[in-house]
């Protein structure tokens, strides 16, 4: 799908034209989105300036935070972190300005020695794909999910990991701009259990429901998009 892949990049270049030619940062909360801009995108278009700034504009947020906000610094959770970096992150963008600014916003952070989650976009979604991504998971993710205490925080920032993570245990992880929110508004002490927190925070903030009953209703609003959509590119 290189064709689609830059149209759709070419429509972007376009519309950033004006923030691209100004430096504005691009700030990116999936980490996939963000290696696309890094990486796939120069590469998709080698001699193109404009693809080349914004390679260069384009960071996570724990980036923006510690390159160009190095003074900020959040609030304290008095708990436990266990972290799961995304592997595409991990290969083209790294992994420390996350796990800096996890260890300013969380008492102790433990970040797996993890590779894939299994779930891969929607490759552990297929039927014929499925034991290979639960067997992915089980190497390393989801036990150490199981076996973390009660008052430990589940920190992972694709959406893919998330999903993999809530599918295969009964926690729900936190993005990091969660855990900082959490850091910045609702730390508590260690008496109290992480468990009502997490499902609370969860509660108010995420309205998907159970992620195994909505998740046949999202996947039918998704095709009907990309079948519209594509019906629309060919035009």
């Amino acid at each position: 799908m290189l064709d689609l892949a830059k149209r759709q990049l070419r429509q972007i270049l376009d519309v950033l034209d004006n923030d691209i030619t100004a430096g504005t940062p691009v700030v990116g909360l999936e980490p996939s989105c963000v290696a696309v801009f890094r990486d796939e995108l120069p590469n998709l278009f080698p001699h193109d300036e404009a693809a080349k700034r914004l390679a260069g504009q384009t960071m996570t947020l724990s980036e923006f935070l510690r390159h160009r906000r190095p003074d900020w610094r959040p609030g304290r959770i008095d708990r436990r972190a266990i972290v799961h970096g995304h592997c595409h992150q991990k290969a083209i963008m790294g992994f420390t300005a996350e796990s800096e600014v996890l260890k300013e916003a969380a008492r102790e952070v433990d970040i797996l020695d993890s590779g894939c989650c299994g779930m891969a976009g929607s490759f552990g979604f297929k039927r014929e794909h499925y034991g290979v991504s639960q067997q992915i998971g089980e190497l390393a993710v989801l036990p150490a999910v199981r076996q973390a205490s009660v008052d430990d925080l589940i920190v992972a920032d694709g959406f893919s990991c998330r999903e993999q993570i809530a599918q295969g245990t009964s926690r729900r992880a936190f993005h990091t701009a969660e855990l900082l929110q959490l850091a910045l508004h609702d730390g508590t002490s260690s008496s109290v259990s992480a468990r009502p927190q997490e499902a609370d925070y969860f509660a108010r903030h995420h309205q998907l429901g159970e992620p195994r009953r909505t998740l046949p209703w999202l996947a039918a609003a998704m095709a009907v998009g990309i079948v519209v959509w594509l019906a629309w590119a060919k035009k």
